[in-house]
């Protein structure tokens, strides 16, 4: 079930409703069955591999926890690892299997050709789950919290059940903590009418960035990254830029909704994203992008790695492992490990040539508090991360042909405006919409970026004010969005991951 579809804009409400009616003790089970009512809305037979991932984790919680009641202390430490260690293999070896058998398979049978060996490795026509790698990584962040005493194992495995398939985040995040979500499934939660309009607004923003921002930007990138061999280098460069709003527009929706459905209900989910494209540097970015797989990554395979504490070649190495790492994870191809490698070098990049950065500043005389040296370090993180994006997108030959392209574009299509709007699917109108929709998000980001809050500006405004802003919102979604005969709501971007 899809967030921008009709469908949703039933269930939720119904959901929430039911949710604030029945008993407290027996709303967790009525979640439980709506998160996976929800999950089994794409494909029900993939429900049990949630189910099976839910299982190994709880059984390992408990296991894990039991384990601290052996007396030889050896003994204690080789048996709670153990457990840990079977619940990873056993997780990342279902996740292996739907997402990265088809990959696995091919590139050996490269490498055994480029060997000169022929060898026929069997293909699976197996159909990727949606959210598998989100809700495995979740999962499995409870094992480790479990092992390292930051939380207690739950009992109760209806309610660690709900933990894993809580429905708002389930499919594209947050990655949630058990430390933050599983405590609050035992919190009595009560109507409150000024947290449910805030997380409203959240969504309804969220819906702006998916059916009027994300949709038109995606049929300009489509059109002309469909058809990249027959595009001009300018056309490239242009939806290569409007890419990088397209997939945070899209991925930032996905996070406002679920927060913002989350909160109705009383739940507080972790910020996903905070003003990434106003980064200083590509590590800036990577706290700002995404920010619960980038925390992941950092507590459970950067520190145990050894992060910064053995040196600064080893902290480079561990970088480059988490980044590789974290494209294979997008993706089950080599073009998204060139993406994530592309993004670690640019930090090991940055970290040694820092030394020279500074000096060239000193002598220069660069005030480094200067806005002119900040918005320089904006445009300059931009660039880096939008380059990137193109592996993203595309696979590595085709984007290596779009930077052959972007490179030496014919400096006269400048001066084709309108014809280059045509081509990339785009009238006048919907440019027009789009630039105007894009600053309105480049407003809100401002805003946040400076701290200031639009929800709670406008909660203090004269009633009449509010709720002229409020159906405003909502009829430009309803009637800007991307929507008519014939419409089939697109799928978020991360729900293939």
């Amino acid at each position: 079930m899809l967030f921008n579809s009709l469908e949703f804009l039933v269930f939720f409400p119904v959901v929430c409703l039911c949710y604030f009616i029945i008993p407290h003790k027996v709303r967790y089970l009525f979640l439980l069955v709506c998160s996976y009512f929800f999950y089994m809305c794409w494909n029900p037979e993939y429900a049990l591999l949630m189910l099976t991932s839910t299982a190994i984790t709880y059984a390992s919680g408990l296991l894990i926890d039991s384990a601290e009641k052996i007396p030889d202390e050896g003994r204690k430490v080789r048996r709670r690892k153990l457990y840990v260690a079977l619940s990873f293999i056993s997780n990342l070896s279902i996740l292996f299997f739907f997402k990265y058998y088809g990959f696995a398979a091919d590139t050996a049978s490269w490498l055994l050709g480029m060997a000169g060996i022929e060898a026929r490795i069997p293909a699976l026509d197996v159909v990727l789950p949606v959210g598998i790698s989100f809700y495995t990584f979740q999962a499995l962040s409870y094992t480790v919290d479990v092992y390292r005493g930051d939380i207690y194992a739950e009992r109760n495995f209806f309610k660690y059940a709900l933990f894993v398939s809580f429905f708002p985040q389930l499919v594209a995040g947050p990655i949630e903590r058990s430390k933050n979500l599983l405590i609050q499934i035992n919190e009595r939660h009560t109507f409150d009418f000024e947290r449910a309009r805030d997380g409203l607004l959240l969504m309804l923003y969220g819906f702006f960035q998916k059916v009027v921002l994300a949709e038109y930007l995606a049929i300009a990138v489509n059109s002309v990254y469909n058809t990249y061999t027959e595009r001009t280098g300018y056309q490239l460069l242009v939806a290569t830029v409007l890419f990088a709003f397209q997939i945070y527009c899209d991925f930032g929706s996905y996070s406002n909704i679920a927060v913002g459905a989350a909160k109705v209900m009383g739940f507080r989910l972790m910020e996903n994203f905070n003003t990434p494209y106003f980064a200083v540097s590509v590590a800036d970015f990577w706290r700002r992008w995404h920010i619960s797989l980038s925390t992941w990554f950092r507590d459970y395979l950067y520190i145990p790695l050894g992060g910064n504490r053995k040196g600064k070649v080893r902290k480079w190495f561990n970088l480059m492992v988490v980044f590789l790492v974290s494209g294979l994870w997008h993706g089950a191809n080599w073009h998204f490990v060139i993406w994530g490698g592309l993004n670690g070098a640019y930090q090991v990049i940055g970290e040694w040539l820092c030394p020279v950065r500074e000096k060239i500043m000193q002598v220069f005389g660069v005030n480094k508090k200067a806005d002119s040296h900040r918005i320089l370090r904006m445009l300059g993180t931009f660039i880096l991360v939008d380059f990137s994006w193109i592996f993203f997108r595309a696979s590595f030959l085709q984007g290596v042909d779009i930077i052959k392209k972007i490179a030496g574009f014919d400096t006269k299509a400048w001066f084709t405006w309108g014809g280059n709007l045509e081509a990339m699917g785009l009238t006048s109108a919907t440019a027009t919409l789009l630039l105007v929709s894009l600053l309105i998000a480049l407003f809100a980001d401002i805003c946040k970026y400076n701290g200031i809050s639009i929800i709670n500006w406008l909660t203090a405004q004269g009633l009449w004010l509010r709720w002229l802003v409020y159906f405003a919102g909502i009829f430009g979604v309803l009637i800007f969005g991307v929507y008519g005969p014939g419409y089939d709501a697109t799928q978020f971007i991360y729900f293939q991951f």
